[in-house]
């Protein structure tokens, strides 16, 4: 089972149909109860979010999640970021709440930062992504996949190790991040049609093996069948809820 944290910050449907659609099972999840007992029920857990991020941490902190899930990472269990759930990873945000720089979970070192002025924000819509590295979650995804992104901010993380993948908008900023078996992604999976559904279904691949997908070799990641042949690449298709 897939627990997704819910803290009121994203559009949890979207977000469990595609896991099923990747065949897992999963369900919310409001509150971490003790340690223990989400270590019994979840193989891994789902951070998605939308909206900002001083109100996440916020409303995190306040149904006992940003200690919980320090310590479901420190214990290398799996999680997946989605959207802000990559943000809040990190350290702090420029983005303001209130008077203060809100901070983060500290999980991964670096910061997150706005778009340079100029360009048009939010980043709303297809861009491609490039790896940074293999992993278990680009397996059977070309270099250069189209993702659905919705965002301002971005993260920029202290240790280039951390970056999973990149992307290209004004500069060339970290779109996936992660170390051990924590893996998160700027863009949303959920409605990047049949290159997202690859992604989440690597994801269950992996938690389900508690290994990496055995991808050898940079070449692998462009194994996968052509744009619009509907398995392995967004290409063409429209986000689905």
């Amino acid at each position: 089972m897939i627990g997704v944290v819910d803290y009121g910050m994203s559009n949890l449907g979207s977000v469990l149909r595609g896991l099923a659609r990747a065949g897992a099972q999963a369900e919310l999840v409001d509150r971490p109860g003790r340690g223990e007992d989400l270590e019994r029920r979840y193989a891994a857990l789902v951070l998605p979010g939308d909206g900002a991020f001083g109100e996440a941490m916020a409303r995190l902190a306040e149904q006992g999640w940003v200690e919980a899930l320090r310590a479901w990472v420190a214990a290398d269990r799996p999680l997946l970021g989605i959207c802000l759930g990559l943000q809040l990873l990190f350290d702090a945000s420029e983005e303001r709440f209130g008077r203060e720089e809100p901070r983060g979970l500290g999980i991964l070192p670096g910061r997150v930062v706005r778009f340079a002025p100029g360009l048009k924000v939010p980043q709303m819509g297809w861009n491609q992504v490039e790896p940074a590295r293999l992993h278990p979650l680009w397996e059977g995804i070309p270099p250069g996949e189209f993702f659905y992104f919705v965002h301002s901010y971005y993260v920029r993380p202290d240790r280039a190790e951390d970056a999973l993948a990149r992307t290209e908008y004004g500069e060339r900023f970290t779109s996936a991040a992660g170390r051990g078996r924590l893996a998160a992604v700027q863009f949303h999976p959920e409605k990047s049609g049949a290159a997202g559904l690859r992604l989440l279904a690597n994801f269950v691949r992996w938690v389900e093996t508690g290994a990496p997908a055995p991808v050898s070799s940079r070449e692998a990641l462009v194994n996968a069948p052509p744009p619009g042949s509907g398995a392995g690449s967004a290409g063409g298709d429209r986000p689905w809820n």
